[in-house]
């Protein structure tokens, strides 16, 4: 299965009362469906996997493997800090009917290329799902280096790296790796353009969450190598993207749920709600902008 374009890493509504918002959750899924978002990404980190509880965690992504029916994928993210419990996360995702797994680098231990190398060898061998790389060093204390992403994409159930690294020459060292069963998917929103361009097959995005039809003409730009028209798309979101560096993801993108009508802004601790102030104005602002220019389109 080749993934690329939009893809929009989902996060995960909660009620007021803490609890799973499976109502809201159908409603941001059709969101992204009528938006043109072409994957989802349920349960990886935007999706606040790590608050989930195992029975929480398979009824998220069972209502999303059911509700979306097929019409595009729905990868679920099953990266933990060991390797048997990945491998054992990524077999029920199977089972749950998810399409392909997102395996992040395995966080906090900071293992060795060669660690890397063979827990992912592992999970592609036994996860029973077609695997995508994600590597965000920001988050996880360790860099999948591209070396290491060439030996891994020999395995046949390695199918792409979602690289959250957003500089210029981590871009055009990834990009290096792509071919027809290897794709490269950004995981910066910032520099997804940027990555696109240069070989990348589409972008793993948090703003999608708010904004999917912009994201997507965004991407769709980008596909056809229309620079100019990348340009445009790429200034009318930035102000959006920067709202959303305000605090560490995903709380101000969920902040920007209910302005849409899309679920409350509450995740779960230690992150807590984004507090009314300038970042939530400057956030409301940028929702309004994009919503304008989509009407005079």
């Amino acid at each position: 299965m080749k993934i690329h374009g939009s893809v929009c890493a989902l996060v995960t509504p909660f009620g007021s009362d803490g609890a799973l918002d499976l109502v809201a959750f159908g409603r941001l899924l059709d969101f992204q469906i009528a938006g043109g978002t072409q994957a989802v990404v349920v349960a990886g980190s935007t999706g606040e996997a790590h608050m989930l509880e195992h029975d929480e965690y398979d009824r998220l992504l069972a209502f999303a493997v059911e509700h979306v029916a097929g019409r595009i994928p729905v990868i679920a993210g099953t990266g933990e800090a060991g390797t048997a419990k990945t491998v054992a996360i990524t077999k029920r995702a199977r089972t749950l009917g998810a399409d392909v797994a997102l395996v992040v680098t395995p966080y906090y231990v900071r293992p060795t290329q060669e660690g890397l190398r063979r827990h992912f060898l592992e999970v592609a061998e036994h996860g029973g799902l077609p695997t995508i790389l994600y590597n965000v060093p920001s988050r996880t204390g360790c860099d999948l280096l591209p070396e290491t992403t060439a030996a891994l994409r020999e395995h046949h159930a390695i199918i792409g790296i979602k690289e959250a690294r957003g500089d210029a020459e981590r871009i055009q060292r990834t990009a290096e790796l792509v071919r027809p069963d290897f794709v490269y998917l950004s995981g910066d929103d910032a520099s997804g353009a940027q990555a696109m361009l240069a070989g990348a097959a589409g972008v793993i995005s948090v703003v999608a969450n708010l904004v999917p039809r912009a994201f997507r003409a965004l991407c769709n730009a980008a596909a056809a190598g229309d620079r100019a028209a990348t340009a445009r798309c790429d200034a009318a979101l930035e102000p959006l993207v920067q709202a959303l560096n305000c605090a560490p993801n995903p709380i101000a993108v969920k902040a920007g749920l209910p302005e849409l009508g899309l679920g409350t802004a509450m995740p779960r601790l230690p992150l807590v709600e984004l507090e009314q102030g300038p970042a939530r104005e400057q956030l409301r602002k940028a929702l309004a902008t994009l919503a304008s220019l989509a009407d005079a389109a």
